[in-house]
């Protein structure tokens, strides 16, 4: 009895070690097969650094970005800018002026204060006609006029109790608004002894008689002070439109 005691004694630590051994195989079934190197734990660690360095130049390079967008912002309206003022000098050298009224020398046809342009090109060409308005430097005082053509060159013109004569001839002018005219209290337009204009010279007058400076008291004026001819107004919207352009 005591030998078959000792070999179930036996045979139970047997199973006892055996079930400890399972139980340390099971366990150690979860551990990894190969643990990681230095190198793997060190590239592990790095990852994290690597990823922060990453969005820190992310962020230095969205500044420089949005300074690099402001500035082609920039070269692109100062290249508009200048565009825009070469096309406004050449329109202004060579096609038209802008002009502002002063005074009332031409009304009721312009009035002071009337703003808009005149044709720089029409009259380069050639195109100036009897009863044009005339834009006329005035070296003198340095500033422009605003007259109307009303002797050509080579013509002979007078004026005698209100009637205008070309070469003698009677010529009548259908731009004066004759209700103002006549509602004028006095002498409309004074007698004008007959002038003779040389080959580069134009005879002007304000369509405002009584109250205009022109070829009255400067005398003719030389072709080449003549700068424009017409007037497109505006501003005023009520005076809005085109005169002899």
């Amino acid at each position: 009895m005591n030998e078959e005691n000792r070999k179930e004694t036996a045979d139970s630590e047997d199973m006892d070690f055996l079930s400890e051994t399972r139980v340390f195989e099971t366990l150690t079934e979860t551990e990894p097969e190969e643990p990681l190197s230095a190198t793997g734990v060190m590239e592990t660690l790095t990852e994290g650094d690597f990823a922060a360095e990453e969005k820190e130049e992310k962020k230095e390079e969205q500044p420089e970005k949005e300074s690099g967008s402001a500035l082609k912002e920039i070269l692109l309206f100062l290249r508009d800018l200048a565009v825009y003022m070469v096309i406004v000098f050449l329109m202004v050298e060579f096609l038209i002026r802008p002009i502002q009224v002063i005074g009332s020398s031409m009304y009721p046809t312009l009035n002071g204060g009337d703003r808009g342009v005149s044709n720089l090109l029409g009259y380069r060409l050639g195109h100036m006609k009897r009863f044009d308005i005339a834009i006329i430097y005035l070296d003198s005082k340095d500033e422009y006029l605003v007259k109307r053509v009303i002797g050509m060159p080579g013509e002979t013109v007078s004026y005698t109790d209100g009637q205008l004569y070309i070469n003698g001839e009677p010529v009548e002018e259908p731009f004066l608004d004759t209700d103002y005219a006549n509602s004028y209290d006095g002498v409309f337009m004074t007698d004008v002894e007959p002038v003779t204009l040389a080959e580069d010279e134009y005879f002007c007058l304000g369509d405002n008689r009584p109250r205009s400076t022109d070829s009255r008291y400067y005398g003719p004026f030389k072709a080449d002070k003549i700068m424009a001819k017409g007037v497109f107004i505006v501003w005023p919207f009520s005076h809005f439109g085109a005169e002899t352009w």
